[in-house]
């Protein structure tokens, strides 16, 4: 059971927390619980006390932020549009209620918190162990997902209601600390009367802890039924086949009443189903809770250092030893659990190196990760924050995460608006703290949580869960995943027999797993330029990707500065005026979902690169398609089907950027293709490269000009020789 049960409720009783303790701050509770064994994910869990400031934000009017018309980024129509204004409101608790501060709106999420979010330079008297980051007064609170309309260039159709809550964090000024390392508690406080008072408590013989059993009740409503859960399977493929996105994360819900109070559902949660980043929120002039026994870190900042742990690849657990290594075996082994993954990871890659130094992004590690219910395959990707990057940049760039969205992120991001026809509110959101002064911070992902509110005398929940559809997801495989992912919650609300049993029997394991890849992060003085630009650095074409970042740091770690200019954003300037102005050493086109047409810009440049106009040049999957198109190649939906996140083998005739390679296996993105049978009549260009079947084109060159071709992904880590094709691009 956690540290916390018993003393939370003594805590209660002396007024030092809840409803009696108006004179340290309000009755709101947050609880941050590092459940399961200790491990690098599990080190320390912290019990917030009274707070006297909290920041929220609500949904705009409607006036302010219409409902989105009706499109379909299924279809490609994705939409992009500049950001809205969000009113962030700083509160002040009186003694009885929360008054209202001041406030700010802002079309950012990093802006408007750090305007309210104002670092404390108090610090707190006691000391903890290294292993636990407080050392002062910290924010911590929750973020709805529905706050990628902050993050994300997009309009919902089917937005939160007006004033809905999507964000509330409160100042962090009393709490107390469990170190799992030296099973020890420590009171952190600026305010010596709350310290003394609790410390006093904790010393007080630690009474029975009451037992919250939980009360069994109807079982919940779910909002589609497992055909329609796999008719949404079988869309989303479709529009992968069509080359519009690689990968989404749907979710389904269950809904219903539940008969037991927040704080029962959560303790039979962190004991059935330990998690390293559970946790508890009760916010009570909302009358509104969470519950949530999450795997999944979104991200944690330290000593400028930032580290993301997507999970993508499930399993469920074995009834005996035998079968869950089996289980184990078959989930590292699958090509579509694996392909999901690799995806994630080039994903994660790519959105830290948006706040990243350059070539400072790398894979620390590969583990399967075993819990209560299933087993993940998890990443741990790190990078070295740059210079003019604070704490609310990351958490900016990084939200929501791409293990609950999918690839490329906005483009799926719209889509799953599309698709769910409903707000996500928490969940897929996060929990977590932050402590402006030092940039240190941690956040989960809202999975594996229950969302409640009081209505009346009892309390609904909500219950959403799901997994990542690819080309190769089998529809009823997804139904099962989904349900299995629910389960715990479903158990926790009252709503599965067997949910009076409040202690999980099986052991929590973490098993190590070799990289893929370790590539170079040595560190360079070259830059990554997307405002103010630099004369004669490689130009390089965004077009709406979500592994742009990704070729741009492998281009510096060649020693080259990097100029990211977006091709799908209606461009003030042609590409012939960029040339001009930019005078780029290289030009590189790069990936992204649809069509080569959808990038004006880009098929600009491939029609230059054709006509020899251009410094030397590269196309990135996308690109190379417009190069093809440029050159009077077809391009048609891949007749062996489409491939996403999967390394295949690449036979190449050693030409080109292929000279000294050998047998070499590249991670491919792609629905769309040239054929080689329509590339052998052609004149301008020669296939260099083809796939094991010999009938697609997966490189090809001019034949007069340094202008090259690629259908797959260099940058990934699934390309261990992808570094040999951009150094050798780059020499030219």
């Amino acid at each position: 059971m956690m540290p916390f049960s018993s003393l939370r409720e003594r805590l209660i009783v002396k007024g030092l927390l809840g409803k009696d303790a108006g004179n340290y701050g309000a009755p709101d509770e947050l609880m941050l619980i590092s459940s399961g064994p200790l491990s690098h994910l599990s080190q320390f869990s912290v019990l917030c006390g009274p707070s006297q400031r909290r920041v929220i934000v609500r949904q705009p009017s409607r006036d302010i932020l219409p409902i989105a018309h009706p499109h379909s980024p299924l279809s490609g129509e994705t939409n992009l549009v500049q950001g809205a204004q969000f009113e962030f409101q700083r509160q002040l608790w009186d003694g009885k209620k929360w008054a209202l501060d001041t406030s700010t709106s802002s079309d950012s999420l990093a802006v408007g918190l750090r305007d309210l979010c104002a670092s404390n330079e108090s610090r707190f008297s006691a000391e903890t162990s290294e292993r636990v980051p407080l050392h002062g007064p910290f924010w911590a609170g929750a973020l709805s997902y529905d706050l990628v309309q902050l993050t994300q260039p997009i309009q919902l159709q089917h937005p939160p209601k007006e004033g809905e809550l999507l964000c509330v964090l409160w100042e962090i000024e009393r709490c107390i600390v469990f170190d799992k390392k030296n099973e020890q508690l420590t009171v952190l406080s600026v305010d010596y009367e709350w310290q003394q008072s609790v410390d006093s408590c904790m010393k007080e013989d630690e009474a029975p802890n009451p037992i919250s059993e939980l009360i069994q009740c109807q079982p919940p409503l779910s909002n589609s039924t497992d055909e329609e859960h796999e008719e949404i399977v079988r869309s989303v493929q479709s529009s992968i086949t069509d080359g519009q996105l690689y990968q989404l994360n749907y979710g389904r819900s269950w809904e219903g009443e539940i008969k037991s109070e927040p704080w029962a559902v959560f303790c039979h949660s962190v004991s059935s189903n330990p998690a390293p980043y559970s946790g508890f929120l009760h916010m009570k002039d909302e009358e509104f809770a969470l519950v949530s026994a999450s795997p999944e870190s979104l991200l944690s900042t330290e000593r400028g250092i930032i580290t993301t742990a997507p999970i993508k690849g499930t399993a469920p657990r074995g009834a005996s030893d035998a079968e869950e290594v089996l289980l184990r075996e078959d989930m590292i082994s699958d090509r579509k659990e694996r392909a999901e993954h690799r995806m994630l990871v080039d994903l994660m890659r790519n959105d830290v190196g948006q706040i990243a130094q350059p070539n400072q992004v790398w894979v620390e590690r590969f583990d399967v990760e075993v819990y209560a219910e299933v087993q993940h395959l998890v990443s741990r990707i790190k990078g070295r924050l740059d210079s003019d990057v604070d704490v609310f940049d990351a958490v900016e760039k990084i939200f929501p995460g791409g293990s609950i969205t999918g690839c490329p992120r906005t483009v799926v991001c719209a889509a799953i608006d599309e698709l769910e026809q409903k707000t996500r509110s928490f969940w897929t959101g996060s929990l977590g703290w932050f402590d402006p002064s030092t940039g240190d911070s941690s956040w989960n992902i809202l999975i594996r949580t229950a969302e409640l509110h009081r209505k009346g005398d009892s309390w609904s929940a909500r219950v959403t869960a799901g997994g990542g559809i690819t080309i190769e997801s089998n529809p009823k495989s997804e139904v099962a995943e989904a349900k299995w992912k629910a389960n715990g919650l479903l158990r926790s609300c009252g709503w599965l027999e067997g949910s009076i049993h409040t202690t999980t029997s099986k052991h929590l394991a973490i098993h190590s797993l070799p990289l893929e890849n370790r590539q170079s992060n040595h560190m360079v003085s070259s830059s990554i330029h997307t405002k103010h630009f630099q004369k004669n650095a490689v130009l390089l074409i965004d077009n709406l990707d979500s592994f742009t970042y990704n070729i741009a740091h492998d281009i510096c770690g060649h020693g080259h500065h990097v100029n990211i200019i977006s091709g799908r954003e209606q461009s003030k300037r042609s590409a012939s005026q960029l040339i001009n102005e930019l005078q780029p050493s290289h030009i590189v086109l790069g990936p992204g979902p649809g069509w080569p047409q959808d990038s004006p810009l880009t098929m600009e440049f491939a029609k230059l690169a054709v006509r020899g106009e251009t410094p030397p040049l590269l196309g990135v999957c996308l690109g190379h398609q417009a190069l093809g198109l440029a050159s009077g190649l077809e391009l048609v939906p891949s007749p062996v089907g489409p491939v996403h996140g999967t390394p295949v083998k690449c036979l190449h005739n050693g030409g080109g950027l292929f000279a000294e390679l050998g047998d070499i296996s590249m991670t491919r993105y792609n629905s769309l293709t040239h054929l080689t049978t329509d590339a052998a009549g052609n004149k301008s260009v020669i296939v260099d490269a083809t796939d094991d079947t010999k009938s697609l084109v997966l490189g090809l060159r001019s034949k007069k000009n340094p202008v090259f071709g690629v259908q797959f992904h260099p940058e990934s880590v699934g390309s261990p020789s992808g570094e040999n094709i951009l150094s050798k691009f780059l020499d030219y």
